[in-house]
């Protein structure tokens, strides 16, 4: 829904796009970036002599060094901006290559090697190495290796680069990369997969057995001695980069084969703050960015695969854009340019489409100190590699930008101090972190629980039992419950028990509902007493109304084995309107053996018949598949009988993604003029249920999210209310095909055997293109191999249909508008200023 106006290199690329059948890189024509900025092709990588480049950096010469990523190293020496002089191309005579992160720092070259090369003994050279000058002619000849790791491969160790006071070294890794040997640690080394209810590996069997921390990332010296874990729970960060003030961000991966359920997460931007956890457990597991013993995310993207990432520091760019996180994602061939502002201790973020093409898989870029220019790779998986190069020529200054200070210094500040404490052991720690875990700002709060985990238990638990603030009561509950052990159990449910639900927040209250979550998974039920105790705190809560609390109170209350919880668990399932919240409420249900009558056995088992119309991601039907399979097995002999006709039923038909609207009867052929007065003034004192559940009956909610519920295919709109005034939002609205945003575009390929496929171009390996042909199945994809396309071309209408407007009246339209408008905040002023009498 994005009305951005590109730039465009030339009209060539609105014409054939006969290029996709080529051997060459992108051409810049097809190439759409901001106004005033140019891209230029440098060069266009020889495939079978010199590989697909995934990694660069620059020497201290102003040289680029570039690795393939199953081959050698290269040395480059571009052209100077505006220079006719050819691009010189030479391989490294060392022997070493295959890496995944590169970086020129301390007179020497780190590689981080993530390949299936061995060494002399037939094992694998996958780790970080230094490659150095050993006498001094100018030439790296000595391969140095630091540290072995293990693993590999796409999900392996990844990026290394430079700290910003040039004295260590940070790096990242996958979830497919064991932890090393860490030498210091801010993050506790108690982590645990911390999932309440059973977990499913993915039905596919991507990291099956895979556990906790995941993907991590850690400080090095410079001669790769000392190793220090900063931050973990991640399920694939590719890379990771400083801001000018310090601050580390990184863009970690979704897996795309979850969409449509609702542990799926979308590829998001992370504030690496010292001791965080993100929380990626692997399956079924995932914990939702709202848990308080993990930090949620800077900005949400989409579906895509995260590759390079750098600031715009050192660009001769407007000032803008030398401030902004630039962004590479390889699947949809584009870079966001992430505009940060502070957020209390840390920061949120807004995406904006910087450059984009199909195909266009970018797999790396760096700032060249020496000429201020942004240049950037596409290749990877054996695909057409190219080297580019961005710069300004627009008419705004490019001078260089002054230092923006944190609005927030003072509650930075804080966090900085408290993360001082972290991975050291101290009597007055515990004295200077506890006052703030009942602090206002989640980052301190968290900071102050990790400084208080890195004591011994004994020092601090009592001290969790006489605490009497709510807010810090239930963080130090949280800290006590990952650290402790059974003794702890009976009080500290006592103590929790002492917290009023209703004098909390609403993210207060789930924090609570996660300490008791962690009591039950890290110290277990216990006797009846303790279980009657948490009955009696949580029982009568369900259902609340709030999709998130409810979805950890039935957790809670199916673990406790609560009365009658099947059957108002199953209330919640008729009466959610996202496949997400269906499919949540009957994984929950999967392995609760008793309480259930043979009338809400049979209505949750004839559920999964409607279910199989739902659609996703690869593994989505597997899911669905193995959730009735592990509900199958509760059931006895007698019940599987009475349950005959149920169980063999054939499983429904994709449903007409419309076909909700179909009852409705034809209002009226709605403009944007018919509503926009309307909507400049009417936008108060309305509906927000009635919003939201028009916004699923449009079926927005199948490619949309807000607030973290829906789907994936289009863009995000929890903040489209922020960026879009009403007319922006009722033209995408009525007018989908007006203007059509080049990262949502279809394309449209002629093939040589006379078929015609259109659709997003999502995944490409080597010369084929996955090509997604139905927005409402996520798994509808069609390869093609670039020597089947005649030509290509990109699609004038949206993805988004029309005319979903049409069967509602105006005062429905304007309900859905401010829920728009509202980001799916009940709380927004447009709800909150409603009347006593309504």
């Amino acid at each position: 829904m994005s009305g951005k106006v590109f730039a465009v290199a030339s009209v060539i690329g609105l014409l054939s796009m006969a290029a996709f059948a080529d051997e060459n890189a992108t051409p810049v024509e097809r190439v759409k970036t901001l106004p005033g900025f140019e891209v230029e092709l440098l060069y266009s990588v020889p495939a079978e002599a010199q590989g697909s480049w995934v990694a660069m950096t620059f020497d201290d010469k102003g040289r680029m060094i570039v690795s393939d990523q199953y081959g050698k190293l290269y040395r480059i020496t571009v052209p100077a901006i505006g220079s006719d002089d050819p691009i010189q191309v030479e391989p490294l005579n060392i022997e070493i290559g295959m890496a995944h992160g590169l970086l020129y720092a301390f007179d020497s070259l780190y590689v981080m090697v993530n390949g299936s090369n061995k060494d002399d003994d037939g094992r694998p050279r996958t780790g970080l190495y230094r490659v150095v000058d050993s006498n001094g002619d100018g030439e790296l000849d000595q391969v140095l290796q630091l540290r072995k790791l293990i693993g590999g491969g796409e999900h392996g160790p990844h990026a290394v680069i430079l700290a910003p006071d040039g004295k260590s070294l940070y790096v990242c890794a996958g979830n497919h990369t064991p932890v090393t040997e860490f030498a210091e640690s801010c993050v506790p080394r108690n982590w645990d997969e911390d999932i309440l209810l059973d977990r499913q590996w993915d039905a596919r069997g991507h990291a099956r057995d895979v556990l906790a921390p995941g993907g991590w990332i850690a400080r090095v010296s410079p001669d790769g001695e000392e190793w220090e874990l900063i931050s973990s729970g991640y399920r694939n960060e590719f890379d990771i980069a400083f801001s000018p003030e310090g601050e580390l961000f990184t863009y970690d991966a979704d897996m795309e084969w979850d969409i449509g359920t609702p542990w799926y997460r979308p590829t998001r931007v992370n504030h690496v703050t010292s001791g965080s956890e993100f929380g990626w457990r692997s399956g079924t597991g995932k914990w939702p960015e709202y848990y308080p013993d993990s930090l949620g995310s800077v900005v949400d993207i989409g579906p895509g695969s995260p590759t390079g990432i750098v600031f715009g520091t050192g660009a001769r760019f407007p000032a803008k854009y030398q401030q902004a996180l630039y962004i590479a994602d390889w699947s949809y061939g584009t870079i966001y340019a992430i505009h940060l502002e502070p957020d209390g201790a840390s920061y949120r973020g807004t995406a904006e489409e910087f450059l984009m093409a199909q195909p266009l898989p970018v797999t790396d870029m760096q700032v060249n100190p020496h000429d201020g220019a942004l240049y950037f790779l596409i290749g990877g998986r054996k695909t057409q590699s190219g080297l580019y190069r961005v710069t300004y020529t627009g008419s705004e200054s490019t001078a260089p930008a002054p230092s923006v200070p944190h609005t927030s210094d003072a509650l930075r500040a804080t966090r900085y101090m408290i993360e001082q404490m972290h991975g050291k052991q101290h009597p007055a720690i515990v004295e200077a972190a506890w006052p703030y875990l009942g602090h206002a700002d989640r980052a301190i709060r968290f900071a102050a629980r990790i400084a208080i985990e890195h004591q011994p238990v004994d020092t601090w638990a009592a001290r969790v039992f006489a605490e009497q603030d709510p807010v810090a009561l239930t963080h130090a509950a949280i800290a006590l419950a990952r650290n402790g052990n059974e003794t702890h159990r009976a009080p500290l449910v006592a103590a929790l028990d002492r917290i009023r639900w209703d004098d909390l927040s609403r993210s207060q209250q789930l924090d609570l509902l996660r300490a008791y979550g962690l009591v039950l998974i890290r110290l277990g039920t216990g006797d009846d007493a303790i279980r009657q105790s948490l009955l009696n705190k949580l029982d009568a809560k369900f259902p609340t109304g709030d999709r998130d609390q409810d979805r950890e109170l039935v957790k809670l209350l199916i673990a406790l084995e609560a009365p009658g919880i099947a059957g108002r668990a199953l209330a919640q399932l008729a009466r959610a309107r996202t496949q997400e919240d269906q499919i949540h409420y009957a994984f929950a249900l999967k392995d609760l053996e008793t309480g259930w009558t043979p009338e809400e056995r049979r209505a949750y088992f004839s559920w999964f018949r409607e279910a199989a119309a739902h659609r996703g991601g690869m593994s989505f039907g597997g899911f669905l598949e193995n959730i009735r399979k592990e509900a199958l097995e509760t059931l006895t002999a007698e019940e599987q009988e009475q349950l005959a006709d149920v169980l063999k039923a054939a499983p429904a038909e994709p449903v007409d993604p419309f076909a909700a609207l179909a009852p409705r009867p034809f209002v009226k052929k709605w403009t944007v003029d018919d509503l926009l007065s309307t909507a400049d003034t009417g936008l108060s004192h309305r509906d927000f249920a009635r919003g939201r559940e028009l916004f699923a009956t449009a079926v927005c909610f199948r490619c949309h999210r807000v607030q973290g519920e829906g789907g994936t295919i289009g863009p995000d709109l929890t903040g489209a209310g922020r960026r879009f005034n009403n007319r922006n939002l009722l033209e995408s609205l009525i007018e989908p095909d007006k203007v059509v945003s080049d990262q949502y575009q279809k394309m449209t390929f002629l093939l040589k055997d006379g078929r015609v496929v259109e659709g997003r171009v999502i995944n490409l390996f080597n010369d084929k293109l996955q090509v997604l042909t139905n927005m409402f199945d996520p798994s509808a994809l069609e390869e093609i191999a670039r020597g089947q396309i005649d030509e290509s071309l990109p699609s004038t209408t949206s993805m988004m249909p029309g005319g979903l407007l049409d069967r509602f009246s105006d005062e429905e339209i304007l309900d859905l508008l401010a829920f728009l408008k509202s980001g799916g905040d009940p709380q927004h002023e447009i709800y909150t200023s409603r009347t006593t009498s309504e």
